[in-house]
């Protein structure tokens, strides 16, 4: 009887034991719970709503695309844009995969083996390796923790983490989440997204990677700078080789393959930082930055706000060609660096006051003070209070910097104001090239180097423009009057009254005597004829040929303007010149196609602003005019010296004391125009021989126009300007008159 009660005692005890047990269990599992739903619904922190789940908020770089699909640079805060997994290289998830989380596709999220070896680890001191999975990282990058949280708000983030780990693997494929991961995660060297990272430490694209630079990513992100294989090779390389172990292990490639590969060495040879001063077509990049800021200011998302051009991840499609701006960027270091910089050097070597010329050493300090208020420098230090006589002499103080040269920068010591007057010796030049019957910008070379010379000479700078301005004047005679390129004209000198009373005649540099016809008139750049047109339509019509061209730069109506005494933009003398082989049709220069959202939604399409300037059959005499200054004229040298045969019409220039010097050619595709000139005007060559367009700038045209024919996956036309068919009205114009042995070369003087 005793045992039995002590029996049904023990039992009882027992069987509350157990009712406790699961009382806590249940407790704690309900707490468990109760603080998982806290969490999930924001009221321990805020959480990520479904919207923000599948529209993440990153700063995403606004990408510049040229015509041919190549990426010329980005405006950004970070440097990232993102890409789709079909545009990954397939070895790049499996290299990620392999060394951040093996069982990426078994879990849902939360990887419960890792976790429980992490906190066996953090128990026993041993802790080895984390327990966070790709999804959890993912959630970390695209909602950060922020910084300086205490021990209990980091445990909280954990758990929010989880959280948001699952959802994101509730809403997102597996391939979407490690594409995700792959556009948030920080390379290092500036390059966010594995899209940087592939152009940065490549320079391709993601899908072209391969297997050795894939597994290289996968292991940098685990510690960028650590992991970098610029500043940290050899821990670079154990980190990769590592990656392509752990690819064996879990089967994505064999061990023979993992032993081989490792045994290739890093190639950083084309490692490129990105930023808004390197890389192609820089001065463009910088233009089209003003440009894009204006419109994004004016244009609205669908969310009401403005776009902004630094984290919206925009896509703008420019009419840039990768390859033409490769060509004329190349012409241009080419001519400048290699012939007419050392030219000028020369020129100059052992004269006093050079490179100035004619003028006084009063003057020189005038200059180089007015440079020296163009600098930042001086900026700062006028804004932060300082006088004048202090500001001097901290510019004549020396100071490490590094200069520009042809044969790289270099590093130096010296003052400001002597870099001042070392960067007035180089003579400065752009090009712009522009397809003719879409009037969509192919080139645009602003200056020798963004980094060190920040003025752009293709829309900034307005220059006189010399004899390239005749051809308005010409185009205007053929218009209004009964001229045509054979109308001969006595070849005298001509005065033209002034509203004082006085005569203006200008100089010429060739002969006179006889008639010349107008082809030949414009070909040897005769200033006489020019005067006579001129006498015969008045400033104020030539100046209203010039606007329905497209030039909006002020123009005085003097009688000198047919002289291009005018100071107007390149891009506006090019846009007018193709204009000629347009059928008369001028087309505003167009720089933008579209532009895309960061889904690749459009958000606007470009179009063409289009006018009649004049007649087709008044182009066409234009384009016959001005194929004389090719054939023998000004601008023989592109047949003489470059060996140019195809139809090519052009025109030199060259303004008061050869301070400028110009090139417009046209081709039934192509017009481009080249300038060459210093900062300071009273910066030149002292002879019209070196100084003249067809000297300077003509070489750099002819540079690029060889290289643009060659590349036959352009398809620049070699054949002749279409000849319109006008009923009635003879086109050939066969009245060319010259002399072989007396018009080699003429000089094109202002």
């Amino acid at each position: 009887m005793y045992n039995n009660k002590k029996k049904t005692k023990a039992k009882g005890g027992s069987s509350k034991a157990i009712r406790n047990l699961w009382i806590i269990f249940g407790s704690l599992l309900l707490l468990t719970i109760l603080f998982f739903i806290c969490v999930a619904t924001g009221i321990f922190g805020t959480m990520p709503s479904f919207e923000e789940l599948e529209n993440p908020q990153t700063n995403l770089a606004t990408e510049i695309i040229s015509c041919d699909g190549k990426i010329l640079g980005s405006y950004y805060v970070e440097n990232r844009s993102n890409v789709r997994y079909s545009e990954l290289s397939h070895y790049m998830p499996e290299a990620l995969i392999s060394i951040e989380d093996e069982r990426f596709t078994e879990h849902s999220g939360i990887d419960e083996r890792a976790l429980f070896r992490v906190a066996f680890g953090v128990l026993t001191g041993r802790k080895k390796g984390g327990g966070s999975t790709i999804t959890q990282q993912l959630a970390k990058n695209l909602f950060p923790r922020g910084e300086n949280l205490s021990k209990p708000k980091l445990v909280l983030r954990k758990f929010q983490e989880w959280i948001t780990a699952t959802k994101l693997e509730h809403n997102y494929s597996k391939e979407e989440i490690i594409a995700m991961y792959l556009n948030t995660v920080a390379f290092g060297h500036n390059a966010y997204g594995i899209r940087a990272a592939a152009s940065t430490f490549f320079d391709k694209k993601p899908i072209e990677m391969n297997i050795q630079e894939c597994a290289l990513m996968a292991g940098v992100v685990n510690a960028p700078t650590r992991y970098s294989p610029i500043r940290n090779p050899e821990n670079s390389i154990g980190r990769r080789n590592l990656v392509l172990q752990k690819m064996a292990e879990n089967g994505f490639l064999t061990q023979a393959e993992c032993d081989s590969i490792s045994q290739i060495p890093l190639d950083m040879s084309h490692f490129n930082i990105k930023d808004h001063n390197t890389g192609q077509a820089t001065y463009f990049r910088e233009f089209l930055r003003g440009q894009l800021n204006e419109w994004a200011k004016n244009t609205v998302r669908p969310d009401g706000k403005t776009y902004n051009i630094y984290r919206d991840g925009l896509r703008i499609y420019t009419t840039i060609d990768s390859r033409m701006q490769h060509y004329a960027e190349e012409a241009v270091k080419e001519f400048m660096g290699k012939e007419l910089q050392p030219m000028f050097y020369k020129h100059w070597k052992g004269v006093k006051n050079a490179p100035f010329s004619n003028v006084t050493a009063d003057e020189i300090d005038h200059i180089l003070e007015t440079s020296m208020k163009r600098t930042d420098r001086y900026r700062s230090l006028k804004n932060a209070g300082v006088c004048m006589d202090t500001i001097k002499a901290i510019f004549n103080r020396p100071v490490p910097m590094t200069v520009f040269s042809w044969k790289g920068p270099i590093d130096t010591v010296m003052t400001p104001m002597d870099s001042i007057r070392y960067y007035k010796w180089f003579l400065q030049t752009s090009l712009v090239s522009i397809e003719t019957h879409t009037g969509h910008v192919k080139a645009y070379v602003g200056g020798l180097d963004y980094r060190f010379f920040k003025y752009d000479h293709v829309t900034q700078a307005r220059r006189q423009v010399g004899s390239t301005f005749k051809p308005f004047l010409y185009s205007l005679a053929m218009q209004e009057g009964e001229y045509t390129p054979c109308t001969k004209i006595p070849n005298i000198p001509y005065n033209i009254q002034l509203p004082d009373g006085q005569f203006w005649s200008p100089g010429n540099s060739g002969g006179g005597g006889g008639e010349i016809t107008l082809k030949n008139a414009l070909a040897q750049s005769n200033n006489w004829i020019s005067a006579y047109l001129m006498n015969q339509f008045g400033p104020e019509a030539v100046i209203g040929m010039a606007r329905r061209m497209g030039v909006e730069s002020p123009i005085d109506p003097v009688p000198a303007i047919c002289l291009g005494v005018c100071d107007l933009k390149l891009i506006e003398m090019v846009g007018a010149m193709s204009t000629f082989a347009n059928q008369g049709v001028y087309i505003k220069p167009m720089f933008i196609t579209r532009i895309e959202d960061k889904n690749g939604n459009v958000i606007q399409r470009f179009s063409p602003e289009e006018s009649e300037a004049m007649s087709e059959v008044t182009a066409y005499k234009m384009v016959e005019l001005m194929k004389g200054v090719v054939q023998s004229g000004t601008g023989i040298r592109l047949r003489s010296t470059y060996g140019l045969s195809y139809p090519i019409a052009g025109k030199t220039g060259t303004t008061q004391k050869n301070s400028d010097g110009y090139f417009m050619g046209i081709t039934p595709d192509l017009t481009t125009g080249v300038w060459v000139g210093a900062e300071d005007r009273s910066v030149h060559f002292r002879s019209t021989r070196l100084g003249q367009g067809s000297h300077t700038a003509l070489p750099i045209w002819a540079t690029y126009m060889k290289k643009v024919y060659n590349d036959k996956s352009l398809n620049i036309s070699k054949g002749d300007f279409p000849k319109p068919y006008v009923p009635g009205v003879d086109l050939d114009f066969n009245c060319w008159q010259y002399d072989n042995d007396e018009h080699d070369e003429y000089i094109d003087e202002f």
